[in-house]
């Protein structure tokens, strides 16, 4: 998953980035609502973790904004206490849930999970895809019942081409889906392709089915 953290309190944002990280999340940082709304200009995000006090904007505004051009991305609001009139607006421009300061990583690492059930995986912790089967509970996913020995990156793009099934994802999205704000720093997307050819090789390997569709001169499908 993919998340934009919008915080400006710098140890707090560091903590989170650390703490997701860790948690297999691919994060990446704004501490003002102007790079804030750079980054939801020029990417794509699965979840946001958004505070509402920033130095530079209010991030009601921010919410209202990602509302009418993303509605599939999940939000939630980091809000202090007693400001309850925060929460209700928040949540009537369409926010998922709120989180009070301060608070536990872990049940933020739960939230975050259970708005991505709800939004991504209508509900449900398990997929199943022709032959594939993906427990988002676990990080598991096996074919025909047969577990997959895949790395955490081969997972999280097994999971990204299951949920964009038969939609075309260039090498740049995939990369940036993997990676975040660090392929910045890479010369070519060369290791996109050297995931993909893994992960085509495991499944096959399972008995499985090659779903992965190469689109010359565009990107990568997953057909079903």
């Amino acid at each position: 998953m993919k998340v934009l953290l919008v915080e400006d309190h710098a140890d707090l944002i560091q903590n989170m980035r650390a703490y997701l990280n860790k948690e297999g999340y691919v994060c990446e940082a704004a501490t003002t609502a102007d790079q804030a709304m750079t980054k939801l200009g020029g990417f794509d995000y699965d979840l946001m973790v958004l505070d509402l006090m920033l130095p530079d904007g209010n991030g009601l505004d921010i919410l209202s904004w990602v509302k009418q051009t993303s509605g599939d991305m999940g939000v939630l609001i980091l809000s202090a206490k007693n400001s309850l009139q925060d929460k209700i607006k928040g949540l009537e421009l369409g926010a998922d849930d709120y989180l009070e300061k301060p608070f536990h990583f872990a049940e933020l690492n739960a939230r975050l999970k259970a708005i991505y059930r709800r939004r991504q995986l209508k509900g449900n912790n398990i997929i199943q895809c022709q032959d594939i089967t993906i427990d988002t509970g676990t990080l598991e996913a096996k074919v025909h019942d047969q577990v997959l020995e895949l790395t955490r990156k081969e997972y999280e793009l097994l999971l990204y081409f299951v949920v964009n099934k038969n939609r075309v994802l260039t090498k740049q999205s995939i990369a940036e889906h993997l990676w975040g704000d660090y392929i910045d720093a890479l010369d070519s997307f060369d290791f996109v392709y050297q995931h993909i050819k893994n992960l085509r090789k495991k499944l096959s390997n399972a008995g499985g089915q090659d779903n992965i569709q190469t689109m010359y001169g565009s990107g990568y499908k997953f057909v079903v």
